[in-house]
C-alpha cells in the first residue's frame, strides 16, 4: 500500500505487513542481476571506535546482494587508515575506503581545488561528494544507497527497504528517502526536524506564497534522514551543499532533476536512534545551533533560485511566523508524547525553538551579506568536462591506497 498525491508530494511506502526480511533479500538478489547495487558509508574515524558501526558491520556481513561498499573516511592519519582497512576487512562484499586525508587523494583533489571545482571545507558534504565520484569511477553499481555510521538501532532490513523501490525492475523510481519514528529511552527525538524544518517550511510558504518546492519538502515524513537510495545516473548531475544543509540540498536537487513521480519515501524501521548532537546554546558554530543555520541558509538559497526575494523585512516576517508556528506545533508534540508514554520537556523544547528563531535571523543575515558565495559543490558532469581523466585518477588513487 502507498500514499500517492498529485500536488507536488511524493509516493509513500509504509511498512504495513512487516514482510519477512528473507523475502525482501531474495527479491533484491534477483533485482541485482539487472541492477547491481552499492552502498556508501560516510564515516569519521572516531565512529570506528564506537559501538554503532560495529553493529552495522555485523548486519552488513549478512547482506547477499551488494556489488560494492564505498567507505568515505575522514579525520584519519596513516596509522588510523591502516586500522580502518583491518576494521572493514571482515566485509565479504567488495569494498574500498576513500582515505580523504591521505596523500594520494589529496594529490588528485588539488588541481580541482585550484580551479574551484572541489570543496575545501571538511565535512559530510565533502565526504559524500567524493564517494559519489568514486561510485561513478568504479562503475560497479547502477543503484546506490547511503546511510550514516552512527545508527545504534541498525538492522539490515533498513537497507533492503531503502533500495527496493529504486532497484525494482518495473518501478520507475530514481530516488527513495528513508523515514522512521524518532524516539529512544522513553523520549521523543528528532528536534531539528520537528522544531525547525517543518515549522520553517510552513512559515516560508505563509510569507513567500505557495511554492512547489516547499510543498514537496514538506511531504517528507523525515526530510533530515541521512538514509536514501538513488539511481547512479543521478550522481552526475546533483549539486550538493558542503555543510549541514546536505539532506535538504539533495532533496531539492532531486526535485529539480526528476518528476515527483520518480521520487518516493520508505518506512525503513520501526524506530531509529543514533548519536545525538548537542544543542549548543552558547556556541552558534557547534551542534544543532550550527546545523539550524546551515539548513535555513540552504532553504533561502533554494527559494532564491526559484525567484523569491529576501529583504530584511521579509526575513523578520519569516522569523515571526516560524516562532508562532513552532510553538503551536510543540503543543501537539507534547500531546503525542503523552499518549505514547514518552517524556517531553516543554521548557527545554521552547528554549530550542527560541534558539532556532534567533538562528533563522543569523542565517538570513549571512545569506543577504554573502552575495558572492558559491554554496554548492560542482557536480561530477562539470568536473569531468574540465578534467577528462578525473575518474581514472580517482579510481587509481583509491585502489593503490587499498592495495
Amino acid at each position: 500500500m502507498s500514499d500517492f498525491f498529485q500536488n507536488g508530494t511524493v509516493t509513500t511506502f509504509h511498512n504495513l505487513t512487516k514482510r519477512p526480511l528473507d523475502e525482501l533479500e531474495w527479491d533484491l538478489v534477483n533485482f541485482s542481476r539487472q541492477k547491481p547495487m552499492g552502498l556508501i558509508l560516510p564515516s569519521l574515524f572516531s565512529e570506528l571506535e564506537g559501538e554503532a558501526l560495529t553493529g552495522i558491520l555485523n548486519q552488513l556481513e549478512k547482506v547477499p546482494y551488494l556489488s560494492e561498499i564505498v567507505i568515505g573516511l575522514d579525520r584519519a592519519d596513516q596509522k588510523q587508515f591502516d586500522y580502518a582497512k583491518k576494521f572493514f576487512s571482515r566485509l565479504p562484499q567488495p569494498h574500498k575506503i576513500l582515505w580523504n586525508d591521505g596523500p594520494r587523494l589529496q594529490a588528485v583533489m588539488q588541481p580541482l581545488i585550484g580551479k574551484g571545482l572541489a570543496p575545501t571545507e571538511p565535512g559530510k558534504g565533502k565526504n559524500v561528494w567524493g564517494c559519489f565520484g568514486y561510485v561513478l569511477a568504479s562503475k560497479q553499481a547502477q543503484v546506490v544507497a547511503l546511510h550514516d555510521c552512527d545508527i545504534l538501532t541498525y538492522e539490515r532490513e533498513m537497507l533492503a527497504r531503502l533500495l527496493y523501490p529504486v532497484a525494482h525492475p518495473t518501478f520507475n523510481f530514481a530516488f527513495s528517502k528513508g523515514y522512521y519514528a524518532r524516539y529512544a529511552e522513553g523520549k521523543m527525538n528528532g528536534r531539528v526536524a520537528r522544531l525547525l524544518v517543518t515549522p520553517l517550511l510552513r512559515a516560508l510558504e505563509t510569507v513567500c506564497g505557495q511554492d512547489e518546492l516547499l510543498s514537496y519538502l514538506d511531504s517528507f515524513r523525515y526530510p533530515l534522514a541521512g538514509e536514501f537510495a538513488l539511481d547512479v545516473g543521478a550522481l552526475q548531475d546533483v549539486r550538493i551543499p558542503g555543510d549541514w544543509g546536505l539532506e535538504i540540498g539533495i532533496l531539492a536537487e532531486i526535485r529539480r532533476n526528476f518528476s515527483t513521480r520518480r521520487v518516493c519515501q520508505v518506512e525503513v524501521a520501526d524506530r531509529y536512534d543514533h548519536k545525538h548532537q548537542i544543542v549548543s546554546f552558547d556556541d552558534a558554530n557547534a551542534g544543532l545551533s550550527r546545523m539550524s543555520q546551515d539548513i535555513a541558509k540552504s532553504l533561502f538559497r533554494k527559494l532564491a533560485t526559484r525567484g523569491h526575494q529576501f529583504s530584511r523585512a521579509t526575513l523578520r516576517s519569516v522569523r515571526a511566523v516560524y516562532y508562532r508556528t513552532a510553538l503551536d506545533q510543540l503543543e501537539s508534540y507534547a500531546f503525542d508524547a503523552e499518549m505514547n508514554g514518552l517524556s517531553l520537556d516543554r521548557h527545554q523544547e521552547e528554549r530550542v525553538v527560541e534558539l532556532f528563531a534567533d538562528n533563522i535571523s543569523l542565517a538570513g543575515d549571512a545569506f543577504i551579506n554573502m552575495e558572492d558565495e558559491r554554496p554548492f559543490v560542482p557536480n561530477w558532469n562539470r568536473i569531468a568536462s574540465a578534467f577528462p581523466d578525473i575518474f581514472e585518477e580517482l579510481k587509481q588513487a583509491v585502489e593503490l591506497d587499498n592495495a
